[in-house]
């Protein structure tokens, strides 16, 4: 047996899922993705998303649209007679004439335990709040945002260092295994929905630029947990004394240390920077334009005395 399968996804997290699918022997009649958008160095060539270069190589049909308001888009996706749609990182909120326009509805793959962190950005804000463990969860998909009820989740364990894009890679093959899973009981009749609790709502915001400064006048763990979670996209940073003028530079990797002083001072060749309690020692860093470097390779061309302020 296999399903007749619309797939909607759009960044490399949603590609492991479909191939998964396909590799399945599903039959995918349409993948629906983000529209193409401008990138390259200079930001003027349009970039397909990942999920549309990998539906190409599979030799599969694209479709690219902005939204759903247009009743045409609406009768397409339902003239395309599919069992099911699976969902993963698509971009966009479903109309309900989409999540009902398959026989089955739309199952969505979430990359946190819902009720927490419904949203954007649940793998940065998990690392963030400083949770210990994240998964994945299938869910039939209703009108509301992440609110659907759960018909499967798969936990996973967030080490004390683990960055946003370990956890991503993470939780993108444990998520495709999980869609697999879910569709062969689905097909046999046999996936249940469980509500979601209505207690330990938490909304996983888009994480925006204001936010990404490192504030040393914090406690290790929290600037710990921020430099984690926002690694290695779009990247804490602070500003750093670079030929007696003030650059940024991207902090990737950090782990908790020994030490105190004054927030924001060096406190060791090894990078340890003193927190308002507690310390951290910058382990990963990259300039403006530079490559990612370890802490010892980045003081190598950028010194930093015991004494020096981060801001």
């Amino acid at each position: 047996m296999s399903f007749r399968i619309i797939f909607m996804g759009t960044p490399e997290f949603s590609v492991p899922t479909l191939r998964t699918l396909v590799d399945a022997g599903h039959q995918i009649v349409a993948v629906y993705t983000q529209p193409p958008r401008p990138g390259g160095r200079r930001g003027l060539d349009l970039q397909k998303s990942p999920v549309h270069q990998a539906a190409e190589l599979l030799g599969l049909p694209v479709f690219t649209p902005v939204n759903f308001k247009e009743p045409e888009e609406r009768e397409r996706f339902r003239a395309l007679n599919a069992d099911v749609a699976v969902v993963v990182a698509y971009g966009l909120l479903l109309p309900e004439a989409i999540l009902n326009g398959t026989r089955n509805g739309c199952y969505n793959g979430h990359a946190s335990l819902l009720p927490r962190w419904r949203g954007a950005a649940p793998i940065q804000r998990a690392i963030m709040a400083g949770d210990k463990k994240s998964g994945m969860m299938v869910m039939k998909m209703d009108k509301g945002l992440d609110t659907g009820p759960v018909a499967l989740t798969r936990e996973v364990e967030i080490g004390p260092n683990m960055t946003a894009g370990e956890l991503h890679d993470k939780l993108m093959h444990v998520g495709a295994k999980a869609i697999g899973e879910a569709m062969v009981k689905l097909e046999m009749g046999d996936l249940p929905l469980t509500p979601q609790p209505q207690q330990g709502v938490l909304y996983a915001a888009k994480i925006d630029k204001s936010e990404t400064r490192i504030d040393f006048g914090k406690d290790a763990r929290d600037v710990h947990n921020h430099i984690r979670g926002l690694s290695p996209f779009p990247g804490a940073w602070v500003e750093v004394e670079i030929g007696r003028k003030p650059e940024r530079v991207k902090v990737l990797g950090s782990e908790l240390a020994d030490g105190h002083g004054p927030a924001g001072e060096v406190l060791s060749d090894e990078l340890v920077i003193a927190c308002a309690s507690g310390a951290v020692r910058l382990t990963r860093l990259q300039k403006a334009g530079g490559k990612p470097l370890a802490a010892a390779d980045f003081l190598r061309g950028t010194p930093l005395a015991h004494g020096t302020r981060l801001a």
